[in-house]
């Protein structure tokens, strides 16, 4: 009944989409007659102010998606209504706009303009705006700085370009999902599995699902691949992050995290043109730790037995007696010191003519590894966009397909290991392979250690596939009322397959050992339809903007996970049809629907005074029958205040001042299908249920209360400009498993718990033209964020199991420590505080906290011009606390590597393996004393870039033609000795790259 259903809706919706076609027929063959439709040829050229001619400047007729782009010589041809409007626009200079007046020839000359913000369009989501008329807080990266750096998700491009988004890269393989958190978190739940921190991710119109994918594979298991890998980054135009009330509440229950919404390139009407991007370089990890060389590590291993008083034997230090003391290994760079090779092909094809335009998109990405083995990544993307509008340009269509496909293969089981090993395996460890190729397993064995290849033969190869499809349809029904409908649909799938042959381990464990393989897939779907009305009417002096739609959206998501057993041949491993035992481990399928009614009225007074109403009436399947609907809304306003004949006389060198200002409420619904709900298990005899989950018909909706202001100035003709925003976001009735007494049977029950979680925070984003003339131009922008997070209320939180987690009054990412007492001047060990001195150590003694949020971040970011050269570089920044890698490595003494301060004793402990040692190391690194500075200054981005001149480019047959040089992650400056500041841990750090390549136009 229910497919019935599914195929009736899109039967209706392909009538109706004949019905609105054959209306935009009729309506041309019945208005042709009327001036404003008849037609006309118009041609001419645009110059700049010197009279040089400007190749490459849109042309539109205003209020169509009609338009071409000026040739080499900036001449340029179009058909209009005589008594249309033409809107020439180009970066750098004034839009201008020129009633055509029944001419068929137009000669301009544009104005120079590069800061104007009045020019700077904005994706607001279900409409569009501009820089200087937008009332809510978004930010806007452009496709040009997204497809130049050698990436592969383009949330990575993001990283110190937007104030109040913190992007943080989880290592340096690729394909793993990189952490946003746009203005902080906001919920309780944040773990991977139940993460209610995800912003909401559109993609052309359509939602899709922003939980990362989850992986078996030990490199990616803490993180998951993200879903936005398989998005080509040349096929994006443009992203743009929606933070406060006034941008998000349109979005209602989903908003609460923020918006992130990705645009992709579409046609223009122009002669065909065609254009090849092509890229390669390589990377290496960025950083190494400083680490004791043989030498050093014996040192403090002999006075350890030393203190200790032990005899030393072959069992408790193997590397002393039966290692080699005269032998080094570098194993960072034996285990992850290699060279990434890096690989980029895009190729699109744009053109059309005036009533349809397209853009066709491929591109191919392959990405090696810094790990031991021939192992990558690679990812070959497809995107169409088809525009359409008819002759009397009342109906318009727009049609955009994105598809995606890529594969991840590792080293499974080695590589998540790896990194860690290479700190902290012995330098004097004996080699992994024996001289004909095979491992060594005798020596490691001696010191009754596994290989560190141990699962050298084992391989993963995850296969993603994305479709993104979004049709757009519109029909004028009146001069000031339009009628739209979006239509979505994605189709995600991803299947994982990890083989392990017995041959990856030590032949003496075969007879323990089976062959194996562990099988997942994840599949994701879902379909979207948004009908809406759109109204717009000049009110004399004033502008009206209404817009009335729904939403209608379902999903389904299945995940299977398998493991086989038992493969008598190696060969045969991954087929589960001669595995001797299967096992399922996890099989299910769940809807998720979701229906709303929005509304938004925007008003402008002289394009001085703006004032924006933001409603939506959603309803989640996610929630118990008697709290699946919610209202969420938002105010929004903003005053042009330099437009004010008394502002202009009193402060000339004022060139734009705004302040703007909203409130409102945002939801969040980002919790399992379903929690609400009895559920049970099987028990262990056949037969028998027992409930595991309990009902709970209350269970709601967390609510955001965002609150904002901002001021914005712009300085000598916008050479200037700046913005200061402030912003309070508090989130309540927060969705979490509330814990229940042992008796009840039942260790929590889902719930809405009365905590509140506050983000406050300023912002401030400043931009400036230093230099500009004919042959040279220099801009800067910079944007700094201080963020600050704190859980203002919790109720009885001391009765709860979150007692142990977080303190009101403080941040949700802090950690609770003892208080460092210092050194034991008998024993030589640390110590710490017994603050309520019961004679144990407990949460009851911890009573420091340390704040893991960042104090302040953000980056700057210059660009150069010089007749034909450019460059560019960007700047990252980040204030932050972390841990002491001394206290990542285990105790001092052990048969481990350290940290080369440790041979200076540097945190005062003396060398010992004894059981006090370990846990009096243990204590000091959950104390104040592990704290360590975490800042850095980090060179993300540099590129360097040469146009080829005119008269080569004619020489050669072509349009345009770029050389370009760009580097990642080329130099970072910090304090903090460990491998990566920016992920506190030992982890793989971000990759040091170099890439070079060329960009052709036909």
């Amino acid at each position: 009944m229910k497919n019935n259903y599914s195929r009736l809706k899109w039967v209706a919706l392909i009538i109706l989409g004949g019905i609105l076609f054959f209306l935009s027929k009729s309506a041309n063959a019945a208005t042709t007659n009327i001036a404003y439709f008849q037609q006309q040829e118009i041609s001419g050229v645009v110059q700049d102010q010197k009279g040089q001619s400007i190749p490459g400047v849109t042309i539109t007729v205003k209020n169509t998606t009609r338009g071409t782009v000026t040739n080499l010589n900036g001449e340029y041809k179009i058909t209009a209504p005589a008594n249309g409007t033409l809107v020439f626009s180009y970066i750098g200079f004034k839009t201008l706009e020129i009633p055509i007046d029944g001419r068929s020839e137009i000669n301009i000359q544009l104005e120079e303009n590069i800061a104007s913000l009045g020019e700077v369009k904005i994706n607001a989501g279900y409409y569009r705006t501009t820089e200087s008329e937008r009332t809510g807080s978004i930010a806007k990266v452009t496709g040009e700085d997204i497809e130049m750096q050698p990436i592969v998700n383009p949330l990575q491009a993001l990283q110190g370009r937007m104030a109040g988004v913190e992007i943080t890269q989880r290592g340096g393989a690729p394909g793993m999902a990189p952490t946003i958190r746009i203005r902080g978190q906001n919920s309780l739940r944040d773990t991977r599995d139940d993460n209610g921190n995800l912003p909401l991710y559109i993609i052309d119109g359509v939602p899709i699902n922003s939980a990362p994918v989850p992986s078996y594979t030990g490199v990616i298991s803490g993180t998951g691949l993200d879903p936005l890998n398989t998005i080509g980054l040349s096929n994006i135009e443009s992203i743009e992050i929606l933070k406060d009330a006034d941008a998000t509440a349109i979005y209602g229950s989903r908003g609460a995290n923020g918006v992130v919404l990705i645009t992709t390139k579409r046609g223009y009407a122009r002669e065909t043109e065609v254009r090849v991007r092509l890229y390669s370089g390589a990377g290496q990890a960025s950083r190494k730790m400083n680490v004791l060389n043989t030498r050093e590590y014996l040192d403090i291993r002999e006075q350890a037995f030393e203190n200790d008083g032990v005899e030393l034997t072959n069992s408790n230090a193997y590397d002393l007696l039966l290692w080699d003391n005269e032998r080094y290994t570098d194993w960072q760079e034996k285990f992850f010191g290699g060279t990434s090779e890096i690989l980029n092909m895009d190729l699109s094809v744009n053109g059309g003519n005036e009533n349809t335009s397209f853009r066709l998109g491929v591109g191919y990405h392959k990405e090696g590894t810094v790990f031991t083995g021939d192992f990558d990544y690679q990812k070959a993307t497809a995107a169409l966009q088809v525009n359409h509008v008819s002759d009397n340009e009342k109906f318009h269509i727009d049609l955009s397909l994105n598809y995606g496909a890529d594969t991840n293969n590792f080293l499974n089981s080695v590589n998540s290991s790896l990194v860690y090993l290479g700190v902290t395996l012995p330098p004097n460890a004996p080699p992994i392979f024996n001289t004909d190729g095979s491992l060594n397993w005798q020596d490691w064995d001696a010191g009754n250690r596994d290989n560190p290849f141990g699962g050298l033969y084992n391989t993963s190869e995850i296969y993603s596939n994305n479709l993104l499809a979004n049709a757009s349809f519109s029909y004028d029904l009146l001069k000031n009322l339009k009628f739209k409908t979006n239509l979505g649909y994605t189709d995600f799938g991803s299947n994982e397959l990890i083989k392990m042959p017995k041959r990856s381990y030590n032949p003496e464990n075969w007879g323990s050992i089976t062959a194996r393989s562990t099988h997942s897939a994840v599949e994701r779907n879902s379909w979207l339809i948004e009908p809406q009305l759109i109204f717009n009417k000049q009110l004399g002096n004033s502008e009206l903007d209404v817009i009335i739609g729904a939403t209608f959206q379902q999903n389904t998501n299945s995940r299977l996970l398998m493991n086989g057993f038992g493969y008598s041949s190696e060969a045969q491993i991954g087929n589960l049809m001669v595995a001797e035992d299967v096992s399922v481990n996890n099989d299910a399928s769940i809807d998720y629907k979701y229906n709303a009614l929005f509304a938004r009225i925007g008003y402008n007074w002289q394009h001085k005074l703006f004032v924006n109403l933001t409603g939506r009436r959603d309803g989640s399947s996610r929630f118990g029958p008697d709290k699946r609907f919610a209202n969420f809304g938002a105010v929004g306003a903003a005053w042009i205040f330099s437009e004010e004949k008394f502002i202009k006389d009193a402060l000339p060198v004022l060139s734009f001042g705004k302040l703007r200002g909203s409130y409102g409420t945002t939801g969040n619904d980002q919790i399992g299908d379903y929690g609400y709900l009895d559920a049970y298990e099987s028990t262990l005899a056949p037969g028998g249920l027992i409930p595991v989950q309990l009902f709970n018909p209350d269970y709601s909706w967390e609510v955001n209360r965002k609150l904002e202001a901002a001021l914005s100035l712009g300085f000598l003709e916008d050479k200037i400009n700046t913005e200061v925003s402030w912003y309070r976001n508090r989130s309540s009735n927060q969705l979490v498993g509330f814990p229940l007494p042992a008796t009840t049977g039942f260790n929590s029950i889902q719930a809405n718990l009365p905590a509140e979680v506050q983000n406050t925070g300023w912002e401030v984003v400043l931009s400036s033209t230093n230099i500009s003339n004919q042959d040279f131009k220099w801009n800067t922008s910079f944007n700094i964020s201080f963020p600050r997070n704190k859980l203002i209320s919790f109720p009885n939180i001391e009765e709860t199991s979150y007692a142990n987690t977080y303190r009101v009054g403080q941040p949700l990412n802090i950690d609770l420590l003892y208080s460092y007492a210092g050194i034991d001047s008998e024993t030589g060990y640390f110590t710490v505080e017994d603050i309520n001195e019961d004679g144990s150590f407990d949460y009851q003694d911890r009573v420091i906290e340390r704040d893991r949020s960042r104090k302040f971040f953000g980056g700057m970011d210059n660009t150069l011009f010089y007749k034909n050269f450019s460059a560019q570089f960007l700047w990252e920044f980040v204030k932050q606390e972390g841990i002491d890698p001394y206290f990542l490595l285990g105790n001092l003494g052990n048969a481990s590597n350290q940290e080369a301060g440790a041979i200076n004793n540097g945190n005062g402990q003396v060398p010992s393996q004894s059981i006090q040692a370990q846990r009096a190391h243990g204590f000091a690194s959950l104390s104040d004393l592990s704290t360590s500075d975490a800042s850095f200054l980090r060179l993300k981005t540099i590129s360097l870039g040469y146009n080829l001149s005119n008269n080569l480019l004619n020489g050669l047959g072509l349009k345009k033609g770029r050389l370009f040089v760009t580097g990642q992650n080329l130099i970072t400056i910090t304090p903090y000795e460990g491998l990566d500041p920016q992920e506190i841990g030992i982890y793989l750090p971000v990759l040091r790259t170099i890439t070079a390549g060329l960009e052709l136009t036909f």
